[in-house]
């Protein structure tokens, strides 16, 4: 098989910050190329680069044998390069000959010519073993067969390279089962494919070689068969942060300790499928797992953001489900996002006004915040938590990475919590603040409460956690108490290799 694409030493920089250092990819005609990273590890950025979304600021992509830069990802299709997207993008009451043609409708004598468009659509379906009326609208069919139609469209287009980002995310396992009937079928007649995905059982089953990127770079290279599980897990994850001092905790035996919350076989669609977790009085539960393992998604049901749909859900002893946040909130749960850019700050609303925002309710009076109330709150948590600023008063957005997470901390903590959830509590922070907030949060957990603390970092759950949920494709796979803590325990679980 020949080279189809390789790109070398991309790097790209936004507002001065490395997406891309010096990133590889090559991928060879036929080929199925298995594309994983945690969330900020590049991916999404490198393909972005190929398909002319955005311009490389160094290396070279030479695809099909001829050197390019597409400036736009209409160039890229027309060079044979098709994107399928974890969202579907269809139009749903159009019917699938004519998603399949969509701007490109064949014509004959200057009129739309539906029956080449139908008979074609029908061929092109059949080679997928899908004999489905091509008339009906999409929005009819299941979310495997929409995933065909994406594909078939990409095949009348006679791509050359397919890239699939996570496309079994919304699938069931019959339907993951014809979609990579559909990759294998592809691959005969010489199509490429970059298959971007967390599954590891999928990869494996799959894709032919594995590129593996974390911070920018493509940190591994290797054949599928020649890369154990926990070897790909170790890569993914590396060694960023030099260790963590282990934090004391509470000498106490923490089994002894009430129960706060618990999920019992608790599911919710597809991304949170059968999950149990325990987290005591005064402790730090951990939750671990890759990407995609349904550790985000957890916590939005506990939260109220996403419905229970089965199992069971107790707080304090008693049963509940959650319709939205501001019951969970009633209760004492408390919640700090990962992404505190997306979901946490206000960017330009100051300090004070950030810091307050879910004790509104109880601030407010006839209509009017009590702000002598709200400074004294402020002022004690700005002091209690070490905020670094010049004044209540100053945007947060000026603040460190490290001083707005605080910021966020103290939004909950001012509603005096029993439960509070932290979702990746130091990404994008320097070291020294991410050993301060590990070390507030022991302290918070020293002090009773209790601490949901989802996490990436390997060292970060071995130096605070009290005991880790490890989760897999949206399932509990194994509960390490803290005497079982350690790298090895947890990189396994991870891959799924538990006794």
């Amino acid at each position: 098989m020949g080279m189809l694409l390789s790109m070398q030493g991309i790097s790209k920089s936004f507002a001065g910050i490395a997406a891309l250092r010096s990133a590889s990819l090559d991928i060879a005609e036929g080929e199925i190329m298995a594309l994983v990273g945690q969330n900020g590890a590049g991916k999404s950025t490198l393909i972005k680069i190929l398909t002319g979304a955005y311009h490389r600021d160094e290396g070279t992509v030479r695809f099909n044998g001829q050197d390019v830069a597409f400036s736009t990802p209409a160039e890229s299709q027309a060079a044979g390069i098709a994107t399928i997207y974890q969202e579907i993008n269809l139009a749903p009451q159009r019917s699938i000959a004519e998603n399949i043609y969509l701007s490109r409708e064949p014509r004959k004598y200057g009129f739309l010519d539906r029956r080449t468009m139908r008979d074609n659509a029908r061929k092109v379906m059949k080679t997928f073993n899908l004999d489905i009326d091509v008339d009906l609208p999409v929005s009819r069919f299941s979310a495997a067969t929409r995933q065909m139609v994406s594909i078939a469209r990409a095949v009348t287009q006679n791509a050359r390279l397919l890239i699939m980002d996570e496309p079994t995310s919304s699938l069931d396992d019959r339907e993951v089962s014809v979609l990579f009937e559909t990759i294998r079928t592809l691959q005969k007649n010489g199509v490429a494919v970059i298959f971007i995905g967390h599954r590891l059982d999928e990869l494996y089953a799959i894709c032919d070689r594995v590129t593996i990127m974390r911070d920018g770079q493509t940190v591994a290279v290797s054949p599928m068969a020649d890369m154990p599980k926990m070897e790909l897990v170790r890569h993914m994850l590396g060694r960023e942060l030099a260790a963590f001092e282990a934090l004391s905790r509470d000498a106490d035996n923490n089994e002894q300790k009430p129960v706060r919350l618990e999920l019992e076989n608790a599911g919710s669609g597809l991304r949170v499928r059968d999950v149990s977790l325990t987290v005591r009085e005064g402790e730090i539960s951990g939750l671990a797992g890759l990407l995609g393992s349904g550790r985000t998604e957890t916590a939005r049901i506990i939260f109220g953001v996403d419905r229970l749909q089965r199992g069971s859900l107790r707080f304090a002893g008693s049963e509940r489900n959650y319709a939205e946040p501001a019951a969970a909130i009633a209760d004492g749960i408390g919640l700090v996002s990962e992404d505190r850019k997306v979901d946490g700050i206000v960017p330009d609303m100051s300090i004070r006004e950030n810091m307050t925002l879910a004790l509104l309710p109880k601030l407010n009076k006839a209509g009017i915040v009590d702000r002598a109330r709200q400074d004294e709150i402020v002022n004690r948590f700005i002091k209690a938590l070490s905020v670094k600023c010049a004044s209540p008063d100053q945007p947060i957005k000026e603040l460190s990475g490290g001083n707005q997470q605080k910021v966020l901390l103290a939004r909950w903590l001012c509603t005096n919590p029993r439960v509070l959830i932290v979702d990746e509590p130091t990404r994008g922070i320097d070291i020294g603040a991410k050993s301060e907030i590990l070390r507030l949060l022991r302290n918070l957990a020293d002090e009773g409460l209790s601490v949901l603390m989802i996490s990436s970092e390997l060292e970060e759950l071995l130096a605070a956690a009290d005991r880790v949920t490890v989760l897999s494709d949206g399932m509990s796979v194994a509960v390490l108490p803290r005497q079982e803590l350690s790298e090895q325990n947890l990189l396994a679980a991870m891959a799924h290799q538990v006794n």
